[in-house]
């Protein structure tokens, strides 16, 4: 028995140690820094560009130049690469967004209410810069290279009706076309910007161009911090008819391909996405997911296209994964927030009993304005909402502590006969009205809440760079002076001194052991996490005090019920009092005697 607890342990522990270190080899630990923040991504613009906040409008000749055709299509591409490229500058309350007249792309999109989480704080760059990869909304013409090549780098046409967005000139539009004579083909993409929304209404107009068409949702877009996947998928995701799908590419499958209505198709990582809605899931038949290196992923959706005129419209968000917003949506875009994890996958009671969860902790914060507070008063109220079910566990708990020692009595004496030791406990319980699982079964029930809290606290933007009290200024990060894992450490150790317990001794000091291994665990968990269960343990030894005070004291030495532990089927086999064990030969006087009374 020792032996196999101390295995369990090692090996738990070996979990527990081991677990990080694996995430951080395989690429996926929260502290491994992503390759978009490895980069210099704020730097200067670099030279050869030129920026505008005003209209601008593309050089007619360059347009003119910039035909294709089977046999030019190379000449052509060189004269448009030499043309300058122009930066038109979007600015609103939440967003500033750079577009390149040069495939009228995406080339920057920053987030101006949300600051990286390192030492120098800078607005959140969703924009994936590296340009070897198309940006977002780059146009893509499968086994159309020169196409695509040309439309990638030809400037077009640029209009701009607006110079600033505000609460008295809301909307704003900007207008990127290029058309050639020569051959027919058009291009035209409208985008409209709204001054408090992150979400941009996109019109593409085609004609004359391939019929294989693909409107890139750009590479990496909206995964600002790759490695941060504890829990939920980072990547691509998508949503086909009714039914999402949260799946990534992998190096054995680098290419994921899928056809039908696309409701929606996203980038996202824990706390940021991007995602195509098209106004009419018809209108784009297909979507793609390529892995295009280690933890880079594109992803783009097939519209329609050829030689007549075809017009795509729907809309574009890029921004964080505040539930409300993505819930206004109705397309099931705040599923994306997995509040459902457990283990693997995602598990729909959990997820049932977290979205009210979650609307709890906000209501306590739009009172307290302290999400660090909110989550010390959640968990108070969630222990009070428990207190009947707590009381059952600690009374079947002490039931079976109690009879202890008459257990371990028929354990001894039927250790060779299974079926009749089942028989004598079933008997033992019954008599003294304990059920052997009741302390477990409260604890299970309670299982569902604590997963959803815990996912809540792990995963929602709400808690990044949120304060809470002295030293802790983001509770989404690590305690960086790691006072809360410790307190949870010792608050731990307390709770299993004085919990009531049946296990066996041995184990039960060996157990003293975990404590200190999910210290080592928690201080790499966000400090609003671990504040969760810094509260909970103390409320629970607060709770375990009171009740062996007040409500159910144990029994003190001489008024226990034990002797009356015995199982009634059990009194013909104890043995007699010393000094009055009778003889054989007395029984059978006795008995003999009585026969001649007879």
């Amino acid at each position: 028995m020792e032996k196999r607890v101390v295995l369990f342990l090692i090996l738990a522990l070996g979990i527990i140690f081991g677990y990080d270190l694996l995430l951080k080899e395989l690429g996926y630990s929260p502290f491994l820094n992503s390759p978009i923040i490895d980069e210099e991504i704020y730097q200067a613009d670099s030279p050869g560009k030129s920026q505008t906040g005003s209209s601008s409008f593309s050089n007619p000749l360059a347009l003119e130049s910039a035909t294709i055709s089977s046999d030019n299509s190379d000449i052509a591409t060189e004269q448009v690469v030499v043309e300058e490229e122009e930066i038109i500058i979007i600015e609103t309350p939440l967003v500033r967004v750079e577009l390149s007249n040069q495939g009228a792309a995406i080339t920057s999109w920053e987030l101006k209410k949300f600051l990286t989480q390192k030492e120098e704080s800078v607005p959140v760059q969703l924009v994936y810069f590296n340009g070897q990869f198309p940006e977002p909304l780059t146009l893509n013409f499968e086994g159309h290279e020169e196409v695509t090549d040309m439309l990638w780098r030809t400037p077009y046409h640029v209009e701009k009706d607006f110079s600033e967005l505000n609460e008295r000139h809301p909307t704003g539009k900007v207008v990127f076309t290029y058309r050639s004579d020569e051959t027919g083909m058009s291009v035209k993409k409208t985008l409209v910007f709204h001054y408090d929304s992150y979400a941009v209404d996109i019109e593409i107009r085609t004609t004359g161009v391939p019929e294989k068409l693909d409107v890139l949702l750009g590479t990496n877009f909206g995964v600002v911090e790759w490695g941060q996947g504890f829990i939920g998928l980072l990547g691509s995701a998508w949503m086909i008819g009714e039914e999402i799908t949260k799946e990534s590419p992998e190096d054995d499958d680098p290419r994921i391909k899928r056809d039908g209505p696309i409701t929606w198709l996203a980038l996202q990582d824990k706390y940021f996405m991007s995602v195509f809605i098209p106004d009419n899931p018809e209108d784009a038949t297909g979507l793609f997911s390529q892995l295009e290196n280690e933890r880079v992923v594109s992803a783009g959706m097939t519209i329609a296209g050829g030689s007549e005129e075809h017009v795509y419209t729907g809309r574009l968000y890029a921004g964080p994964k505040q539930f409300d917003v993505l819930q206004s949506f109705e397309i099931g875009l705040e599923d994306t927030i997995d509040f459902g994890w457990f283990i693997y996958g995602s598990w729909a009671p959990v997820k049932a009993v977290a979205k009210p969860l979650f609307s709890v902790l906000r209501f306590i914060y739009d009172y307290t304005n302290n999400y660090g507070v909110a989550i010390i008063l959640l968990t108070v109220g969630i222990k009070l909402l428990f207190v009947p079910l707590q009381y059952k566990s600690y009374k079947s708990m002490q039931g079976m502590k109690t009879i202890q020692g008459p257990v371990t009595k028929l354990q001894e004496k039927y250790k060779d006969d299974k079926q009749k030791l089942n028989t004598e406990l079933m008997k033992l319980y019954k008599e003294h009205k304990v059920n052997p699982v009741g302390g477990c079964l409260p604890m299970f029930l309670q299982m569902p809440v604590f997963i959803a809290l815990f996912n809540i606290l792990y995963m929602t933007i709400d808690l990044r760079q949120a304060p809470f009290i002295l030293w802790i200024h983001d509770l989404s990060i690590q305690d960086p002076f790691y006072v809360l894992p410790v307190l949870m450490g010792v608050s731990m150790f307390v709770q299993q001194k004085i919990m009531p317990t049946t296990a066996d001794p041995t184990m039960v000091k060996m157990m003293l052991i975990l404590p200190i291994g999910l210290t080592f665990l928690f201080v790499t968990f966000p400090a609003g996490l671990v504040l969760y269960w810094v509260t909970n343990n103390v409320l629970t030894i607060t709770q375990q005090f009171i009740t062996d005070r007040y409500v159910l004291p144990p029994p003190k030495p001489g008024t226990t019920d034990v002797a009356k532990t015995q199982s009634p089927s059990s009194e013909s086999d104890k043995p007699d009092k010393p000094g009055k064990k009778k003889s054989s030969s007395q029984q059978s006087g006795k008995t003999s005697g009585k026969s001649k009374k007879s």
